[in-house]
């Protein structure tokens, strides 16, 4: 992959998703507008042995990662079958290169999400009482997993047959921190339901970032979020790799 084809893919990734201002509004409202909603309308109601607002920002984050990464899905298949392909492979822009920038658009658009997020939460009531170094080791576990995502929804993307078939990945990666530890205690589920919670890829990146941000015991939650995540992440660039050539030969 060359790196100066890899930089100009990412520039014009970059200049499609300020181009799709919808989308962008999105990414960047819809998880502020789920936080405010489970902090002031469900968090009287749900006890987690702290305030709420304290309780659920992780998991607001992690929704937001994960609706932010799904977008990728949507851009690439949306070129995919556009007919930009073609022109690409014409100018000799390889499909790791072509990935690669929808991937660097993507880890950008949820940094920024990201900080919004964490303004709401801030003006809200959210103090986290993290060091420097727990910050660090904090946005490193999220930033492994929001590339992660990337990649997968970019597979996702080079598979699809059409934009509308590729946004349904957006629904199934939205629904994935729902039955984790995001917004209630595991050991508050169904036992049929508490299986899956606790064996799922954003419980441990949330218990991760929620311990590190309060400054609480994390245990083995770092290290399997970054397993979970270097998991994904090979084996998203491997079929990406092998679907893009399948369908451009």
């Amino acid at each position: 992959m060359s790196e100066l084809t890899a930089i100009t893919m990412s520039g014009r990734a970059f200049r499609l998703t300020r181009r799709n201002i919808d989308a962008l509004m999105m990414a960047l409202m819809l998880p502020i507008m789920l936080m405010v909603l489970f902090v002031y309308l469900f968090g009287g109601a749900i006890d987690t042995g702290t305030e709420y607002v304290t309780y659920v920002v992780p998991g607001v984050l992690l929704l937001c990662v994960s609706f932010g990464a799904s977008l990728t899905a949507v851009a690439v298949s949306h070129d995919m079958t556009g007919g930009i392909i073609d022109r690409f492979r014409s100018l000799d822009v390889g499909g790791a290169s072509f990935l690669a920038g929808h991937v660097v658009s993507s880890v950008a658009r949820n940094a920024a999400s990201t900080v919004v997020v964490l303004a709401v939460a801030l003006l809200i009531g959210f103090r986290p009482s993290a060091g420097p170094v727990a910050w660090l080791e904090a946005i490193g576990v999220l930033l492994a997993f929001v590339i992660a995502l990337s990649w997968l929804s970019a597979a996702v993307g080079v598979a699809a047959r059409s934009p509308e078939a590729a946004d349904g990945f957006t629904f199934a990666l939205m629904f994935l921190p729902y039955p984790s530890s995001a917004f209630v205690p595991i050991d508050t589920m169904p036992t049929w339901l508490r299986g899956f919670a606790e064996h799922q890829p954003t419980t441990p990146v949330i218990e991760a970032v929620r311990g590190l941000l309060l400054d609480q015991p994390v245990g083995s939650a770092p290290v399997h979020a970054l397993a979970w995540s270097a998991g994904i992440l090979l084996v998203a660039m491997a079929g990406s790799g092998y679907l893009f050539h399948r369908r451009t030969s």
